[in-house]
């Protein structure tokens, strides 16, 4: 169901040269919306990403990367994306910035939108998170609420919040496009690659990218290791096992 001024609000995408033009003599003002632009990372290395499970590339980053275990899918079976962190700030009870955002996604983007940890009201439903899936968008996390499941369910797009509520934000906050954010007690830039699955939500930076990926092999195969001694019948983990062989005296 839409919120008010879903379509045809005073703050529709096509509204925002409009808005400025209202205020031409506040010189100093800045615009509501601020955009930051970014490097996203490479198609190759998202995709060496993408069916990773989130705890072998936590494991890879030092066993941290994950967001709050309070975030949870909004439709449980709609969990799993890897893609490009497109970040928002909205701020409490807003979804402007968000909205914005659209204009900004690009086919493989993650739209992540902080709100301070607001849970009183959503910051989006089903509609908005169905033209950023048309405009690309791959997956969907906020610090806030989400609305519309019958909705959310049908469009199809991972989307992940710390709750669900019907009531609904206004839309005249200023906020950010593109700008480092703290969502979900962890810092996301633009372009770090975001990982869900089952388990949760996980931040790689950008900056790590490199690292985390020439990692991962030693991971996936000690992790293979392990699983194979579990099927032989392994009841200790190989740090515990101990070599009960009796010594043999030395001869005189």
């Amino acid at each position: 169901m839409p919120f008010v001024d879903d379509v045809l609000g005073p703050f529709a995408l096509t509204s925002r040269p409009a808005t400025l033009a209202k205020r031409p003599y506040m010189i100093d003002v800045p615009p509501l919306i601020q955009r930051q632009p970014f490097t996203r990372p490479s198609s190759d290395q998202v995709q060496a990403l993408r069916g990773t499970p989130t705890g072998f590339i936590v494991d890879a980053m030092g066993g941290s990367g994950a967001l709050d275990y309070r975030l949870r899918p909004a439709i449980a079976e709609q969990y799993a994306f890897c893609g490009v962190a497109l970040t928002v700030d909205a701020g409490p009870g807003d979804n402007l910035a968000l909205v914005h955002a659209l204009q900004d996604v690009q086919p493989g983007d993650v739209l992540m939108a902080g709100t301070g940890g607001f849970t009183g009201c959503a910051i989006t439903g089903d509609l908005v998170l169905g033209m950023a899936k048309n405009c690309g968008a791959v997956g969907f996390v906020t610090d806030g609420c989400v609305r519309d499941l019958v909705g959310l369910r049908t469009v199809g797009l991972p989307a992940w919040a710390v709750g669900v509520t019907p009531n609904s934000p206004q839309r005249h906050r200023p906020g950010t496009i593109g700008f480092a954010i703290a969502l979900a007690g962890h810092p996301v830039a633009s372009g770090d690659i975001v990982v869900a699955d089952l388990d949760g939500v996980v931040v790689v930076p950008q900056a790590r990218l490199a690292e985390v990926l020439a990692r991962l092999p030693q991971i996936r195969a000690a992790e293979a290791r392990a699983d194979a001694a579990v099927r032989d019948g392994a009841k200790l983990p190989s740090f515990l096992v101990v070599d009960n062989t009796p010594a043999t005296s030395p001869k005189p």
